[in-house]
């Protein structure tokens, strides 16, 4: 068949506090084709399937989340494609019906807004997705403290194709990823992997420095050529708050650009590992 006989299930356990380790381990017990490695705390999604992606043998992997959205039906297609010789197969929702207005028009804005300000990802593309060995050893190379695998794993190159599929409604419970995190991840996208909100400092204060200037002469045309009185607060604390506002905004960006210098100068590790179930990381 399309699926090799010494193929397994792997399972990350993002340091969770419920009882999804002891069904991780009970399964693992049950059956020789299910795995685990459970991380000592919670260090977020995209470190915990980088822990997954590195530590997992074999020729080719598919990572997906477990809330069971993905459909495990096109899993075929990209093996086929993989066999056909595409090294990275990206699994693309075909609609967001699924999702709410404002989910939908967010997301979609942000894949159009990254790709606007350089960042090469793929459209409607999450993290369903097949990887041959050679992307996966391509991307050990990567020491980013700061994971947005969207965008590091496109920049890898290889040859590779992208598989339509429909996401389904969440079989169960409630989303761990609220607002607050998908903000956080989009704004850890842009900083990553584009300097556009540095330059775009420099062009904000390139207009505020023109229209100052021009601000200032036709103050000066008014005051010379003209009888009108010009309001002294309205032309000082109103430019004043302007100015203001901007330079505390431009201070945050270049401050989170320097964040980022800062923590991966530390070289801390991305994770630690708490405990491993059944046969992790042999093909």
């Amino acid at each position: 068949g399309l699926i090799a006989q010494a193929s397994a299930a792997y399972y990350v356990d993002d340091g969770s506090r419920d009882g999804t380790w002891a069904l991780v381990e009970t399964l693992s017990r049950e059956s020789s084709d299910a795995c685990g490695i459970k991380l000592s705390r919670n260090r977020g999604h995209q470190n915990a399937l980088l822990c997954g992606l590195m530590s997992i043998g074999g020729d080719a992997l598919i990572s997906l989340d477990a809330d069971l959205q993905d459909d495990l039906s096109i899993i075929p297609d990209m093996i086929r494609a993989f066999r056909n010789g595409d090294e990275l197969v990206y699994a693309v929702r075909r609609r967001r019906d699924t999702d709410s207005f404002f989910k939908r028009f967010t997301a979609e804005g942000y894949y159009k807004v990254l790709a606007w300000m350089g960042v090469e990802v793929v459209f409607n593309h999450a993290d369903y997705r097949l990887m041959g060995r050679r992307p996966l050893e391509a991307l050990r190379s990567y020491e980013e403290t700061h994971l947005f695998l969207r965008g590091m794993i496109p920049q890898l190159g290889f040859r590779h194709s992208v598989v339509a599929f429909d996401r389904a409604e969440r079989f169960a419970g409630e989303s761990k990823y609220p607002l607050s995190k998908m903000l956080s991840l989009a704004w850890r996208g842009v900083t990553s992997f584009s300097a556009a909100p540095l330059r775009a400092i420099t062009s904000l204060g390139a207009m505020v420095s023109v229209v100052s200037v021009a601000f200032g002469l036709w103050a000066l045309f008014i005051r010379l050529f003209t009888d009108v009185a010009l309001p002294g607060w309205a032309s000082t604390v109103i430019p004043m708050y302007l100015l203001g506002g901007i330079q505390l905004l431009s201070l945050g960006v270049i401050g989170e650009y320097l964040a980022k210098i800062y923590e991966a100068s530390k070289q801390r590790p991305r994770f630690h590992v708490e405990a491993i179930t059944g046969h992790w990381g042999q093909p």
